[in-house]
C-alpha cells in the first residue's frame, strides 16, 4: 500500500531550512530509498515517494509557516539539480502506476503555482548543475528561474530523443503557455539531448537569469528577499501544525473522523460519505485558529484529499465513486459563511484554496463520479460543489418509506459562484451551463434557499430526481451498467466531457498532455522489449515501429 502521509522529520529526499521570510527547499535524494525495488534514484532523480515528500513540504510551507514569503528550490548535489523522473522506475512500473504518478506530479507542480499566485508565497528555482526532463519541469513550475553560468549548468527536456515519451508533467505546455517560448525554438529545445545553457537559455526565455557561479548563491538570496518584500503574508502569525491524519483501514472501508469510504467490490464501487460539523462554528478567528487541524473545514478537506489519493493508487479496480453527505445543513452553511467572511485572513484563505485544489483533484480523478442526495444530506455551499463535479447526480423526491427524516434539500451559497473554479478557470456551474449561461443567474436567484428535488431539478442542478419507489432499482441498474463498461472507454469519455469550456494551461496538461502520455506509455516504441525506455542505458539502440498512427 502506498502511504501519502509523511512529515519533515521523516523526509528522505528533501530538506527544509528557514531564514526569516525565505525558506530553502533543498533536493537531496537518497538513491537507496526507493518506493519499489529494482532501481536507484541517482542524480536527484525521483519516483512517487520523492514527490509525496514534496507535496507534503508545499502544504506545510503554506499552513505551518505564514511568515515565509518566498521559497528557494535548490539542490544539495554537486553539478546536478535534478535528473527528472527515474527512468528505471518508469521502465519497470505498471502502466497504471506510471499514469497516476504523472498525474500526482502534475498536481504537485500546480500546487506550487497556486501558492505563488494565490498565497503570495512565491517560488524561485536555483539551477546549479543539470536540470533535465522532470527536473526542468520542476523549475518551470516556479515563478522565477535562476541558473549558474558555470560551463555545466543547463536545462533540457530530452524525453523525445532519449526515451520515446513526452515531458509529461507539464513541460511542453509550460514552455509555450507560461514562459511564452517561441514554438520553433521549443521544437528545437525538445529534441536536443544536451539542452541549453548560459545566455541562450535567457534569450529563449527558458530561464529568467544567468549569473556567474561565484556570485550565484548570494544573487539567489538577494532575489528571494526582493520577491519576499512584495508578499502580503503576515510576519508574526502563528502557523497551524498539520498533525497526522487518523484513519482506520479495513478490507471493506476507510474510516476517518469526518469521511468514510465503504467498498462494494462486487460492483467495483466506493461510497464516500462526508459528515458535517458536530459543533457550532467558532465565535472568532482566534478561536478558529486555535482549533488548528480540528477546525471542521480544514479537517474535512484534509481527509477527503487523503481518501481520493488512497483510492487512486491503492484501489485500481474501484471504478465508481458515489459521494454522499450527512449532517446539519445549517451548521455547514455557518462554516461556509465563516470562511467567506474571513478571506482577508491568511489561514481562512489557505483553507479555501485547499478546497479549491481538492475539488480539482476530484475533477481529474479517473473514476466515474456520482452523487446521491438523500434524507439527512447536507449538500450546502462548498459541499454542493460535489454535485457539479460529478458525472451524474441523483436526488430523492420526498422521503423513503418508513423513514421519518425530512425530504432532502440542497442549498447554494456564494461558494458556488466564484471561489472554487475548475481547471478551465470558470466555476462548475458556469461549466455546467455553457450552452445556457442565463441559467447561472437564475440559479443565483435561489441563493441560500432550501431547494427540494423538484426545485433543484427545475434549475438544472440535478441529473435525475427519483421517488422512493424507483430509487433503489434505478440507482442499482445504473451502478451495474457502469461496472459492465470498459474502464478505458469510461476514462476517455468522462475526461472529455469534464473538460468543457475554455482551454487553459491546466486543462491542456490534464485533458491533452496526460491523455497522450497515457497512450504513449502503452506503445512498444516506448515500453516494448526493444523500446527506448527498456533499452535506455544498455547501449542498445531502440527499434521503432515507424508508422504514424
Amino acid at each position: 500500500m502506498i502511504n501519502f502521509q509523511t512529515s519533515p522529520e521523516q523526509y528522505k529526499h528533501w530538506k527544509l531550512t528557514f531564514d526569516g521570510p525565505v525558506a530553502h527547499l533543498t533536493m537531496d535524494v537518497d538513491a537507496s530509498q526507493t518506493l519499489f525495488d529494482g532501481y536507484e534514484l541517482k542524480l536527484n532523480s525521483y519516483d512517487l515517494g520523492v514527490d509525496i515528500e514534496l507535496y507534503d513540504a508545499i502544504q506545510r510551507l503554506r499552513f505551518e509557516h505564514p511568515e515565509v514569503r518566498s521559497v528557494v528550490m535548490d539542490s544539495a548535489k554537486e553539478k546536478v539539480f535534478c535528473a527528472g523522473a527515474n527512468i528505471r522506475m518508469l521502465g519497470g512500473a505498471a502502466h497504471a502506476h506510471k499514469v497516476n504518478f504523472c498525474k500526482f506530479t502534475n498536481e504537485t507542480r500546480n500546487s506550487i503555482e497556486d501558492a505563488s499566485e494565490n498565497s503570495q508565497q512565491r517560488y524561485i528555482c536555483a539551477v546549479s548543475g543539470t536540470a533535465a526532463g522532470g527536473g526542468y519541469e520542476l523549475a518551470l513550475a516556479t515563478d522565477y528561474i535562476m541558473m549558474a553560468d558555470d560551463g555545466y549548468s543547463a536545462v533540457s527536456l530530452p524525453e523525445v530523443p532519449l526515451l520515446a515519451v513526452l515531458p509529461g508533467t507539464g513541460g511542453l505546455t509550460r514552455l509555450v503557455d507560461k514562459r511564452k517560448v517561441r514554438r520553433d525554438l521549443a521544437d528545437v529545445f525538445c529534441t536536443v539531448e544536451e539542452g541549453v545553457r548560459g545566455k541562450r537559455a535567457v534569450e529563449w526565455r527558458l530561464v529568467d537569469e544567468v549569473l556567474p557561479g561565484s556570485k550565484f548563491k548570494q544573487a539567489v538570496q538577494d532575489r528571494a528577499l526582493e520577491i519576499a518584500a512584495k508578499s502580503d503574508r503576515p510576519e508574526n502569525a502563528k502557523g497551524v501544525e498539520l498533525t497526522p491524519i487518523q484513519v482506520e483501514i479495513t478490507d471493506d472501508a476507510l474510516i476517518y473522523k469526518h469521511v468514510s469510504v465503504a467498498f462494494d467490490r462486487a460492483n467495483r464501487l466506493a461510497t464516500i460519505t462526508l459528515r458535517g460539523p458536530d459543533a457550532p462554528v467558532p465565535g472568532s478567528l482566534d478561536e478558529a485558529t486555535a482549533q488548528g487541524t480540528e477546525f471542521w473545514s480544514l479537517a474535512l478537506c484534509r481527509e477527503l484529499d487523503a481518501a481520493i489519493l488512497h483510492l487512486r493508487l491503492n484501489e485500481l479496480e474501484i471504478g465508481t465513486l458515489v459521494f454522499k453527505t450527512e449532517g446539519d445543513s445549517d451548521l455547514v452553511a455557518s462554516y461556509d459563511a465563516f470562511l467567506a467572511e474571513h478571506q482577508d485572513n491568511w489561514l481562512m484563505r489557505e483553507i479555501s484554496l485547499y478546497w479549491r485544489r481538492t475539488l480539482k483533484r476530484i475533477d481529474v480523478t479517473s473514476r466515474t463520479l456520482l452523487a446521491f442526495v438523500e434524507p439527512g444530506s447536507c449538500f450546502v455551499g462548498v459541499l454542493a460543489e460535489l454535485l457539479f463535479a460529478v458525472d451524474r447526480s441523483y436526488m430523492l423526491e420526498g422521503q423513503f418509506e418508513n423513514d421519518d427524516r425530512p425530504a432532502p434539500t440542497i442549498r447554494l451559497t456564494q461558494s458556488n459562484f466564484g471561489p472554487y473554479p475548475m481547471s478551465n478557470g470558470i466555476t462548475r456551474l458556469e461549466t455546467r451551463f455553457l450552452g445556457e449561461p442565463d441559467s447561472v443567474g437564475v440559479a443565483k436567484e435561489s441563493l441560500d434557499q432550501e431547494l427540494d428535488a423538484d426545485a433543484a431539478y427545475e434549475l438544472g442542478l440535478l441529473t435525475y430526481s427519483l421517488d422512493f419507489i424507483d430509487w433503489d432499482e434505478e440507482t442499482r441498474m445504473m451502478i451495474e451498467e457502469r461496472a459492465s463498461f470498459s474502464p478505458d472507454c469510461l476514462t476517455g469519455m468522462e475526461a472529455n466531457l469534464r473538460f468543457a469550456g475554455p482551454e487553459t494551461m491546466e486543462t491542456k496538461i490534464f485533458g491533452r498532455l496526460t491523455a497522450w502520455q497515457n497512450w504513449i506509455f502503452q506503445r512498444p516504441n516506448a515500453v516494448g522489449q526493444t523500446g527506448a525506455l527498456q533499452l535506455y542505458g544498455t547501449g542498445g539502440r531502440p527499434e521503432y515501429d515507424l508508422k504514424r498512427v
